[in-house]
């Protein structure tokens, strides 16, 4: 996916001041979350160090030298692209394989949005612990540029949930599953959290949409939903689902923005249940600058949860927050997104400040909403683990 190759020191060493200045500013490796507020615990956290930054500069302020080829680390074993990524980590390739139909992209052509709906063909509820999609071949991601999976399956357990956290399409009832797994640069798989899953119920099917787009090369792709499923008779305390938090009030289709200039839309989404928010994924576009999660208790305090001050397209980075600081947040605590747009030529990523931009599903129109997994608990699944964080934490400083 990128320019260049950095395998070898002979590739690195003509990029070397350009790598200087994407680890200072922090654009690599991509980690756009800003440090200075909100939650700094990630599982899956990929940023440098100050020291690790340091270390970089150092060395090429130096004048990048080589280094006594004797110290040289063994080539990096590459994972294999035809192969599960959690497969090792359960014991084998996912319990259950759906596939989408095989599309065709022209080597010239406007951009497609494919959504087939398969079914799962399951005959029994079944519950999940990991989730993996990706396009079938290594050709085939040069041109999908994202792909959805959603469940859609009929769940008045979740309707009370659903109805204040889901989009638009999922808010009628009619995808009480939501947004399943998706697959774009920078993400492409899910493990749950311990002693909590999601719920495939009889019946369901699988709503895929996969946005493609032309290079210049004919190809033919389809894409591959992997599921792993928690042993027969083993259920998990805890329900997981995956919302997308509109951070525009009504909908992203409010979304209004003149030629050269900007934009700041907020949402509020009140939680009809308590939960622990596992993750923070903001979703916009190429005018999309920032967006936000805070909290806000039943007792008018607000916490800012996550902020990332530096939203790139290019990456779709999800935070996952590490299991002793995953935020809970009781019944009738309020969810407030945020977003930040800049429709003008100070964006570099603006393709045209004099567009009037409004929503939709090209990379040129917008969008704005954050992928968010919430488990959901009963009040007193709530207390019990608020008194279990609590105690954590202070065993924790006891051995500091």
């Amino acid at each position: 996916m990128a320019p260049m190759s950095l395998v070898t020191y002979e590739d690195v060493r003509p990029w070397a001041k350009a790598i200087r200045e994407r680890v200072i500013t922090r654009q690599m490796p991509p980690w756009h979350i800003d440090k200075t507020v909100g939650i700094q615990k990630f599982k899956n956290d990929r940023s440098l160090s100050d020291a690790q930054i340091d270390t970089i500069v150092k060395w090429v302020d130096a004048g990048v030298p080589k280094g006594d080829p004797k110290d040289m680390p063994l080539p990096k074993q590459w994972p294999d692209e035809s192969k599960w990524n959690f497969a090792d980590l359960f014991g084998g390739p996912p319990d259950l394989i759906i596939k989408s139909p095989d599309w065709t992209v022209p080597t010239v052509g406007l951009d497609a949005w494919y959504k087939p709906v398969i079914p799962t063909g399951l005959t029994e509820p079944r519950w999940v612990r990991a989730i993996e999609i990706h396009p079938a071949t290594v050709k085939g991601r040069k041109v999908t540029h994202h792909a959805l999976a959603r469940l859609q399956q009929e769940d008045p357990e979740l309707k009370l949930a659903a109805s204040s956290a889901a989009d638009d399409a999922d808010a009628g009832g009619a995808l009480l599953g939501g947004l399943f797994m998706e697959w774009a640069v920078g993400k492409q798989g899910e493990i749950m959290r311990p002693n909590s899953g999601k719920l495939m119920l009889p019946g369901s099917k699988i709503i895929f949409e996969m946005h493609y787009h032309s290079i210049g090369e004919q190809i033919t792709d389809h894409v591959e939903l992997g599921i792993y499923f928690y042993p027969k008779g083993q259920e998990p305390k805890y329900r997981q689902t995956l919302a997308a938090l509109q951070s525009v009030a009504g909908g992203s289709r409010n979304i209004d923005i003149p030629p050269e200039s900007t934009f700041v839309s907020q949402n509020f989404i009140p939680m009809r249940m308590a939960g622990r928010i596992e993750n923070f994924q903001p979703h916009m576009h190429l005018r999309g600058k920032a967006m936000s999660m805070e909290a806000i208790l039943p007792s008018g305090q607000t916490m800012m949860l996550s902020h990332v001050n530096n939203f790139n397209f290019n990456w779709h980075n999800n935070y996952v927050y590490s299991d002793d600081v995953a935020p809970l947040l009781p019944k009738g605590a309020i969810l407030k997104i945020t977003s930040w747009y800049d429709n003008t030529a100070n964006n570099p990523h603006n393709p045209d400040p004099n567009q009037w931009v409004g929503f939709g599903d090209r990379t040129v129109d917008e969008m704005g909403h954050a992928w968010v997994n919430i488990t959901y608990m009963s009040d007193e699944d709530f207390q019990a683990e608020v008194a279990k964080r609590k105690a954590d934490t202070q065993i924790a400083q006891q051995q500091e």
